[in-house]
Formats: structure tokens, sequence, C-alpha cells
């Protein structure tokens, strides 16, 4: 079974460490599955400064969006909450890292 890591940002440096994260791991394990999941002050900082490369990654926290009045840009996936999703995905045996 190939690797599935679910990396968790809540703020503009663990975003950038978590896109770091996965694209080293993707370019080590091409099959794995991967996904960034973003909280608080990360989500700001994916609308503000895309980057395409592991934007298919991202999963933006519905709560938050919603508490900052945020609209999630096209072509960005969003979960009801960054918490319920890492849970059913560590439920679901993926990995767990913070970024």
């Amino acid at each position: 079974m190939p690797p599935q890591l679910v990396i968790h940002a809540p703020d503009e440096a663990s975003l950038a460490r978590a896109r770091s994260n996965a694209r080293n791991l993707l370019a080590a394990a091409p099959q794995a599955r991967c996904e960034i999941v973003v909280n608080a002050e990360a989500v700001s900082a994916v609308i503000e400064r895309p980057d395409p490369s592991t934007d298919g990654l991202v999963r933006l926290c519905g709560n938050t969006l919603r508490n900052k009045d945020l609209q999630a840009p096209a072509g960005l996936k969003t979960v009801t909450a960054a918490v319920l999703h890492l849970a059913e995905r560590q439920a679901a045996g993926w990995q767990y890292i913070r970024a």
C-alpha cells in the first residue's frame, strides 16, 4: 500500500513547510497519497499566495472560511472542519504530521 499522509498547517510558516514536505514526499514516492489540511491563519495564506504545485492537495477548513468571512477560490477543496477531517483520515489509517 502506498503511503497516505495528511499534513496539518495552521499558520503561514507551517503552510510553507507543509507545501515543501508534500513536494518532497511526492518526488520520492509518486504513488503516495497526500493532503495538506489548513485552518486558522494558513487559510488566508493559501488564498493570498497560491502554489500550483500543491494547491490540488490543499483542504481548506470550512469553519475558518466562515469565521473569517472568506471564500474558497475556484479549484480549492474545502472540508467541513479541519479537526474532523484530520480525525477521519487518521481513523482511516493515514499518517499525520503537523508542519
